[in-house]
């Protein structure tokens, strides 16, 4: 993303930004309606809750994204938002577990994209920065392997497929780290903490359907999944907003 791109997204009248924000109110009560059929056990109106978080969320996005809509960052967002709110369609069905999964797959796999392009270009890595890089990502890497110790034993047939979709989420929170002093403090801190609460929404759910279910597993699955996806987005925009 250039910085004529840019200067066109920050000099978007702020008033259109403002209004904008009718999305996050319908967000936020999307998120607290899903979260009291949850607690009520109410699966057949969530199934008009649930997608709705995502929908609102993909429409603040697109609309704030308008003066840079051509660019790869927006459709890679975009279309990560939209493959999210796919997987949560597909997920309120067990037998669409498969789908699902794959569809956030790809919504990960764009997020990494989006995130490698909201950040400053890198100079050319040696093996000492390999090195370096291995240490910092090595508690995610523990933590992930730590998650597929038990549930492995339980995954049948979806061994090969969860498998890599680990992969792609580890891939997913080690890029948003690897954007340490690579953009600006807000954004980076914002889109991090937001994919470390995504590898934990999908720990949580991995634990509570291939070891051992808990009463509060549902609760904590889509408190830790909108924060996630909230953060994420409202990450990308401090990245458009705070470069100059």
């Amino acid at each position: 993303m250039n910085l004529v791109e840019l200067s066109h997204f920050n000099q978007a009248p702020t008033l259109m930004r403002d209004k904008n924000i009718v999305w996050l109110y319908l967000f936020l009560l999307a998120t607290l309606v899903d979260l009291y059929f949850i607690l009520e056990h109410n699966e057949a109106l969530r199934s008009y809750s649930k997608p709705a978080i995502l929908a609102s969320l993909l429409g603040y996005f697109y609309f704030i994204s308008t003066p840079i809509a051509k660019t790869i960052l927006a459709k890679t967002i975009l279309a990560a938002l939209f493959f999210s709110w796919l997987g949560d369609i597909l997920l309120l069905w067990s037998e669409l577990f498969i789908y699902g999964l794959g569809a956030f797959l790809m919504a990960h796999i764009c997020y990494i994209i989006g995130f490698r392009l909201a950040q400053e270009p890198e100079n050319r890595p040696d093996s000492w920065h390999f090195i370096r890089l291995f240490t910092y990502n090595l508690p995610i890497y523990l933590v992930a392997g730590w998650i597929f110790y038990f549930i492995y034993p339980n995954l049948g047939g979806l061994k090969i497929p969860v498998v890599a979709y680990l992969l792609v989420i580890i891939g997913m929170v080690t890029t948003a780290r690897a954007r340490f002093k690579k953009t600006n403090p807000a954004s980076f801190w914002q889109v991090f903490i937001g994919a470390l609460l995504f590898l934990s929404s999908d720990g949580i759910l991995a634990m509570a359907r291939f070891y051992s279910d808990f009463p509060e597993a549902g609760i904590l699955i889509m408190g830790t999944y909108a924060a996630a996806q909230l953060l994420i987005v409202m990450g990308i925009r401090s990245y458009l907003v705070g470069s100059k």
